[in-house]
């Protein structure tokens, strides 16, 4: 039997160079999504997948990210003070979440350096990997599913998007193989953000990941690969081709997520978010109708 996972590993030392000169001084994973910064999401979801154990892979100028979930006991005692128990307990939740670690990446050199950073945290087991540009919704657990199939494989999972094939070349793209779980293929090959024209399937990767811990030994022979950065995805590709290490299979996701990775689709996550929430919904969306009546092209 697989041994049961327990890590999760948050790659979060990018520059953010899209959000400027929001993200200057800011983390771009500290910009808010309604009232919560995005990382805090990205942190929940591991936790409800019971993974408590979380490891943030940082760099130069992410102090907040480790600020936002520690206590900060002058801002507790004044909303205490002022009986404003409903703020103390949401201060408190991002600070009681889960047991939280750091280590930097150093140089920037990819998604695959920044996971192969997480070696000597994670060891010798199966981890759980979750980039912050992708928000899965809390009532369509992607997470808890793949852990269910690495568990039962004894193999490595990743998330598919079915995308517009317009869109492919904007992501990593699988060539698969059914099997007989209707959410679940097989991977035989993949490829970083192809051409439209030659790309396997419409197949997107998308950021939730499900590792044997081979994938460090792979990670240390990779190459720079596309934009001279080591990539996850070249890793992949050699362990999908490796029966010894249990193959690589992908479960199709079909539920809600909100992207934050450029500015429309950050909008569009916080618009959609809010507008399903009891304490906002209510207000905003028959603005939201009044004022796209109101907008003249």
């Amino acid at each position: 039997m697989p041994n049961p996972i327990t890590k999760a590993v948050i790659p979060a030392a990018g520059l953010g160079t899209r959000f400027l000169p929001a993200t200057k001084a800011m983390p771009k994973e500290m910009l808010p999504v309604v009232d919560k910064p995005a990382i805090q999401y990205v942190v929940e979801e591991a936790v409800a997948a019971g993974l408590s154990d979380v490891l943030m892979i940082t760099g130069r100028n992410k102090n907040a990210l480790e600020n936002h979930f520690d206590r900060v006991a002058e801002l507790e005692a004044t909303l205490e003070k002022k009986g404003d128990l409903a703020k103390l307990q949401r201060v408190n939740e991002s600070t009681d979440l889960a047991d939280i670690h750091y280590v930097r990446q150093g140089d920037p050199k990819g998604l695959g350096h920044a996971v192969l950073r997480a070696r000597m945290h994670v060891g010798d087991e199966p981890f759980a990997v979750l980039l912050g540009d992708d928000l899965i919704d809390e009532r369509d657990p992607l997470l808890s599913r793949m852990i269910e199939e690495q568990a039962k494989r004894n193999a490595t999972v990743v998330a598919l998007l079915e995308v517009d094939p317009s869109q492919i070349h904007l992501y990593g793209a699988a060539a698969v193989e059914k099997t007989d779980d209707d959410d679940v293929v097989r991977i035989t090959g993949l490829v970083e953000k192809p051409p439209a024209d030659s790309a396997p399937s419409n197949l997107a990767i998308i950021g939730r990941y499900v590792l044997r811990p081979e994938v460090f030994d792979v990670l240390e022979k990779t190459e720079p690969g596309k934009g001279g950065e080591i990539q996850l995805t070249d890793a992949l590709q050699t362990l999908a081709s490796d029966d010894s290490a249990g193959g690589v299979y992908g479960v199709v996701f079909r539920g809600r997520r909100y992207d934050t990775g450029d500015k429309i689709d950050y909008i569009k996550a916080i618009v959609q978010l809010a507008c399903e929430r009891e304490d906002l919904g209510n207000d905003l969306r028959p603005w939201l109708q009044e004022f796209v009546g109101s907008v003249r092209n």
